[in-house]
């Protein structure tokens, strides 16, 4: 079962402004569930195109919806659906042609759904927009697609499928007893649903970050950063 999302949105902001931006977004008032963020590599390659893999931390919670549809066998030991998880970001810039792709995809939770978001972030004109931060310096445009697939009950149809003919039917079990078709299908759509209102949360801190970029430059980036800090840190 795959399922997609789709959005395009334009920033209203150079493209050097939104590539700064992306890569200081967290933490910001709008992504309190982000606990850290670490560089695994950064190399620029022979195309002089900037190539950084990161990964970040994150507070998850699986939506009630979900953990109604699954068996506590699936579930494990977590309380309320609630941990921790892990994405790995990759990205590739070109400065000169004027655009970045990224990729982002949760290394947890993957055999009940995995998610993969791909970016792709262009220059608009004007071309010749030097290192100006400002609102109506250029326009820099988003288009994002996210790709859902739910791999619930595939060991248990591959395992099944394996077994003898004459092997006496064995008992049905959670998977087989509610359709496993059916329960992939309500993951993805609820997955899809919980996705569109996350990326417009990713949108508003994104501008915010872009506004203490262009009020203040790094300085006040940094500034706000470690302001959002204090603030996660007592609501944890």
């Amino acid at each position: 079962m795959v399922k997609f999302y789709e959005s395009n949105f334009s920033y209203d902001y150079s493209f050097p402004a939104v590539t700064l931006a992306y890569f200081l977004r967290y933490p910001n008032p709008y992504s309190t569930h982000v606990l850290s963020t670490d560089v695994i590599s950064r190399e620029v390659d022979a195309n002089g195109r900037l190539r950084t893999l990161r990964i970040h931390r994150k507070s998850s919670r699986l939506p009630s919806a979900v953990l109604k549809l699954l068996p506590k066998s699936v579930l494990g030991n977590i309380s309320g659906g609630k941990s921790e998880s892990y994405i790995l970001e990759t990205s590739t810039i070109d400065v000169k042609e004027g655009w970045m792709h990224t990729e982002s995809k949760n290394l947890d939770w993957t055999g009940i759904l995995s998610v993969v978001e791909r970016q792709e972030y262009r220059r608009h004109v004007p071309v010749d927009e030097g290192d100006d931060f400002s609102i109506g310096a250029g326009t820099t445009g988003v288009v994002t697609t996210v790709k859902f697939r739910s791999r619930l009950g595939e060991r248990f149809r591959a395992r099944t499928a394996r077994k003898d003919e004459v092997e006496e039917e064995p008992k049905r079990s959670f998977l087989a007893a509610w359709s496993t078709g059916g329960i992939q299908r309500s993951i993805e759509a609820i997955a899809s649903r919980k996705t569109e209102s996350q990326l417009g949360k990713s949108k508003e801190g994104m501008k915010v970050v872009l506004e203490r970029l262009r009020r203040g430059g790094l300085v006040a980036v940094l500034d706000g950063m470690r302001e959002d800090r204090k603030l996660n840190f007592v609501h944890e």
